[in-house]
């Protein structure tokens, strides 16, 4: 028998919370019709598990975020989001919260405090982890609420952001709503244990578990949770046992149920047992039920038809393109005041104190960052100046760390993450390429966050801290990356960087931390993204290259016969198109030079756009330079054969000779 305690709940308040948990249901019976009539592509039903969507957004005040999954249509009614902009984004209509760029709950709204979900599953745990910490920072006595299922509890994510939310104190509920299959897997297949519950002591946290279909023992047991964590904060796992009565999405069936579950579990159809609590407490009767069903039915009515009635959206190339990136024109701060002589890593050290001293909402993360001062000693010493709080030792946890960074710009702060070294972020990688890269032009959602990147071979670091990987984001709209070659530039695109809203890769080439110096400004100042420099005028070939490859170019300018003109690039992604064909227009030849191994590289795609665009102003074919397509290997003579400055000056020959 399921439990109904109304506790003081006033009768008004018990019907109000029965028109919140029957409207997603009177909807989804709506989109299954919409569903065979062929007018919407695809549903992923939440029938059945209605109570736990509710109930957690009842919980909430307004302006505490939640984080929802794709069977939490309760999230968005109970938070009012209007009917007619929800049934525009089920049909990819303008009026939707994406325009036509995702589906169904993969989108968040900042009127509704609701952030919505990747296909990934377990990114956005991370995110809420972000929010809760924006709160404690703030000291707030507010907390983050996220949703994820049981077959999603076996993601990577899920451990590395309850374990830092655990290690942090961070007032997050983190709800796990256990419906038994993850899509067809069942949960035997997934977890060799009973409840979640078990879960609470290994992270050294709470956890309860309470049944998933009885709206009242939801309300009930997460209101007195979130009234605690707002006065003390800490995170909560909270496990709804329920069940999915449909298919993972509509197409997928059921058939892999067997029948006597679906038929055990339909008795517990959190709906139907409310109203019989209702009719038993003489709440309401049979009438005023069907009163209520006929109200909400008339307003999905109306707003389905209104969404019907909108044009279907339309291609906007220009649209399309400008959404890649939140709106920001920079205004370039000039380098004025003294210069001191400052190394690279000086320089980098210097940019970071005085944009933190700049943003005081500014956090910067990574491992061994606080009073260890990172692996390189560039925050040595932050932490007696900015504090603990905002210099943050984390786990070694890179995809949590991005959702977390991710989840501070949600909550309007600023974030840098360190990644110890440049390999290490295939760990954060989702995140960075469908989370950060992906949101604002997905719900107009910007990702204030900058990924700092230790590269680069030559260090005698062998395969795992040594690659050159700037080319697996260059590929991908929405980010930005800059990789400065000096001290000056390491300086002025750091705090570039970190003054844009936009998402941030910043490589810096560990080789170059203490081997290179030069004049500095002491005061902040920022150089211009998107715009390369020519560091030498010259004739005969033009040399495009980026990071260390500047310093090989300029060796090779030295030892050459030739007249060599030398492109920083600095940004490689917006790069800047016409500086380089200037260049190229003046000398007929371009050899591209990067670190990188040479197959996939970034100097593929600038020298097939400099063959399609500059054609007619070549006088040999635009040739490339780079390490060998081979991991970087430990041994001093493997890795020098490896990388391309011993070969530069062939390949200069071999094009002047052309």
């Amino acid at each position: 028998m399921m439990k109904f305690e109304r506790k003081s709940r006033s009768d008004k308040e018990l019907i109000n919370i029965y028109r919140e948990l029957v409207t997603p249901r009177l909807i989804e019976e709506k989109m299954l019709i919409l569903l065979r009539q062929g007018k919407i592509s695809k549903w992923f039903s939440g029938i059945g598990q209605e109570a736990i969507s509710v109930g957690a957004a009842l919980i909430l005040k307004k302006d505490e975020y939640i984080l929802p999954m794709h069977r939490n249509l309760g999230v968005f009614t109970s938070r009012g989001v209007p009917m007619k902009n929800l049934f525009s984004q089920f049909q990819g209509k303008a009026n939707g919260f994406t325009k036509g760029r995702d589906r169904s709950f993969h989108f968040g709204t900042q009127d509704y405090n609701i952030v919505g979900m990747i296909s990934h599953l377990g990114p956005q745990l991370g995110i809420a982890d972000g929010i809760a910490l924006s709160h404690l920072l703030r000291k707030e006595k507010k907390l983050s609420l996220v949703f994820t299922g049981d077959g999603g509890s076996s993601e990577g994510d899920f451990h590395e952001a309850v374990n830092v939310a655990s290690v942090w104190n961070l007032p997050v509920i983190f709800v796990i709503e256990n419906n038994g299959y993850g899509l067809s897997t069942p949960s035997r297949e997934q977890f060799n244990f009973e409840s979640f519950v078990v879960k609470g002591p290994a992270y050294g946290i709470e956890a309860y578990s309470v049944e998933g279909n009885s709206i009242l023992e939801v309300l009930n047991e997460l209101e007195l949770l979130a009234k605690d964590i707002r006065k003390n904060p800490r995170p909560i796992i909270f496990e709804a046992k329920t069940f999915r009565m449909r298919g993972h999405e509509e197409a997928s069936g059921t058939k892999y149920v067997p029948s006597e579950l679906m038929d055990e579990w339909a008795k517990k159809d959190p709906i139907m047992n409310y109203e019989k609590f209702l009719t038993k407490e003489k709440v309401c009767g049979k009438k005023d039920i069907e009163k209520i069903h006929k109200e909400i039915k008339s307003e999905i009515d109306k707003a389905v038809k209104e969404a019907f009635a909108e044009d279907v959206i339309t291609f906007d190339r220009e649209q399309e393109l400008a959404d890649i990136y939140f709106p920001f024109q920079q205004s370039v701060k000039s380098a004025t005041g003294s210069e001191s002589e400052k190394r690279f890593v000086d320089a980098i050290s210097d940019g970071l104190k005085q944009s933190l001293e700049k943003y005081p909402d500014l956090v910067l993360m990574g491992q061994d960052v606080a009073d260890y001062g990172g692996v390189f000693k560039i925050t040595e010493g932050f932490t007696d100046i900015f504090g603990k709080e905002r210099i943050r030792n984390t786990p070694l946890c890179e995809s949590a760390i991005v959702g977390t960074a991710l989840g501070l710009s949600i909550a309007r702060m600023k974030a840098i993450v360190e990644m110890q070294f440049a390999d290490f972020v295939t760990c954060g990688f989702n995140q960075i390429v469908n989370n950060l890269a992906k949101i604002h032009y997905r719900w107009g959602q910007n990702a204030d966050v900058v990924v700092r990147m230790p590269t680069g071979a030559g260090v005698g670091a062998g395969p795992f801290h040594s690659q050159s990987n700037e080319a697996w984001f260059f590929h991908t709209p929405g980010l930005k990356i800059v990789y400065p070659s000096n001290p000056t530039d390491a300086k002025g695109l750091l705090n570039a960087a970190i003054e844009d809203p936009n998402p941030f890769l910043y490589f810096e080439h560990k080789a170059l931390y203490r081997s290179i110096s030069g004049k500095v400004s002491d005061d902040y100042y920022t150089t211009e993204v998107g715009k390369a420099v020519v560091t030498k005028q010259g004739t005969d070939v033009t040399i495009v290259t980026y990071g260390m490859g500047v310093h090989w170019a300029d060796q090779a300018a030295v030892e050459a016969s030739h007249s060599i003109e030398i492109i920083d690039l600095r940004t490689l992604l917006p790069w800047d198109k016409d500086t380089v064909a200037k260049s190229v227009k003046k000398t007929g030849r371009v050899l591209i030079l990067h670190e990188d191994c040479m197959t996939g590289g970034i100097g593929g795609e600038i020298a097939s756009w400099i063959s399609e665009n500059c054609f007619e102003w070549l006088d040999a074919p635009v040739m490339r330079e780079a390490s060998l397509d081979t991991p970087v290997p430990f041994a001093a003579d493997l890795e020098k054969n490896f990388l391309p400055n011993s070969r530069l000056g062939e390949k200069i020959e071999s094009l002047i000779s052309y």
